[in-house]
């Protein structure tokens, strides 16, 4: 896409079609063989029964510059362990699954909850954070890329893109962040970013006054998305949500430790897709009404580590302020889907912007009623200084299983 604006406080790397992909990856590969880099796969099992995974795979076999492919595996038997291992098999790059319900990990996650050192609960920020913990102890890389399994329209100049800012020893970037066009014959996706993260963020700054954090959030043109790239040092010291506040929570995390100038998103296609979360309208604890209330309290808490003082009222103040804003979102997507000869149901948006306006209020009032609740997965940093051994054991664990 023509697009060359930098908005934000954060640098925007846009593809202007310039380059091709054999160019990119040419010049990481040569910074590769200095700074080694490791991609992270979290995944379910049933992802694999899927037309995903396997185009994945078809394209990482392209792939010249990775050292290492990390998969953590949730809800698998040990056949189907197998059968993921063997999914992965042919890669250049060398490539450990972490089965993360296999008996010896599961033995290492009971210990290290029940000392407050590892996640309480099992998901997709478990998941990631058991595999972090492998990439430190392995060593072999000290970059480290991030995306998710389900992606169908996946290809190798998705993953160039998103590590070279990273990867170039002159840049000087720790972070980078992926952002894309999300769009099928339905119509427009990406339905929490639009209708709830982009118009909270906004009513936010309209309800609470200018806030340095929030203007970092609203930033990125897809804080939720599951693709990013870091630094080893990055890893080490990330301290991230279990639950569905993992991608809001992941930037949290690198706005604490680094300043904006170290950061940065990249524009990885012109189309992009995958699976989608039932809106789950009528029951708050699944699909995106939970996604909603917990990405929601992920923001509030960090805001009240600012020194921001939540109230009932400000709840409401800004449940009322969000609605406005977030149907004036709606009106703009409307218009620019026709635009482009794509189909919006205005009433199906509608609907879903009066269910996040009430996950505001729940998430203000879970807030209020726990204001010490934190489920922030203890950094790595923290965990192997309270258990020295930490990373031989994963590291152990992870060979045997894969032997």
């Amino acid at each position: 896409m023509g697009d060359f604006f930098q908005n934000g406080v954060i640098t925007t790397f846009h593809d202007l079609s310039n380059r091709t992909v054999d160019e990119l990856e040419s010049d990481i590969s040569g910074w590769a063989k200095t700074r080694p880099i490791s991609l992270l796969i979290p995944a379910l099992y049933s992802e694999f029964e899927g037309d995903a995974i396997p185009n994945i795979i078809s394209e990482l076999r392209k792939v010249p510059y990775l050292d290492e492919v990390i998969v953590g595996l949730d809800n698998a038997d040990s056949e189907q362990f197998t059968k993921a291992r063997k999914a992965f098999h042919g890669l250049d790059a060398r490539c450990r699954i972490i089965w993360n319900d296999g008996p010896r990990m599961r033995e290492l996650q009971k210990e290290l909850a029940q000392h407050n050192l590892g996640p309480l609960e099992r998901g997709k920020g478990a998941n990631v954070w058991y595999a972090m913990g492998y990439f430190l102890a392995s060593g072999r890389g000290e970059v480290l890329g991030m995306h998710d399994a389900d992606i169908t329209t996946y290809s190798r100049d998705m993953l160039a893109k998103l590590m070279y800012p990273v990867a170039n020893p002159t840049f000087g970037y720790v972070f980078s962040k992926g952002f894309y066009f999300r769009a099928d014959d339905q119509g427009f996706n990406g339905r929490v970013s639009r209708l709830l993260v982009t118009p909270l963020i906004r009513a936010l700054q309209q309800t609470l006054g200018p806030d340095e954090y929030l203007s970092y959030l609203d930033s990125f043109r897809y804080p939720l998305a599951g693709e990013c790239a870091m630094n080893a040092d990055v890893v080490l010291g990330l301290r991230i949500p279990f639950d569905w506040g993992l991608e809001i929570g992941m930037l949290s995390e690198v706005f604490r430790r680094y300043t904006s100038g170290r950061v940065c998103q990249v524009d990885l296609a012109d189309a992009y897709d995958h699976k989608h979360q039932h809106v789950s309208e009528d029951d708050p604890n699944h699909g995106l009404h939970r996604m909603g209330t917990d990405i929601t309290k992920s923001i509030y808490r960090k805001l009240a580590i600012r020194g921001q003082v939540f109230s009932q009222g400000v709840f409401r103040t800004l449940k009322a302020t969000y609605y406005r804003s977030a149907l004036d979102f709606v009106d703009h997507y409307t218009h620019d889907a026709e635009m482009n000869g794509f189909l919006v149901d205005r009433h199906k948006e509608e609907r879903l912007v009066e269910m996040f306006a009430q996950t505001i209020t729940a998430a203000g009032e879970q807030y209020l009623s726990r204001p010490m609740e934190l489920p922030l997965i203890p950094s790595w940093a923290v965990t192997s200084d309270a258990r020295p051994d930490v990373f031989n054991r994963i590291q152990e664990i992870v060979e045997t299983d894969n032997a």
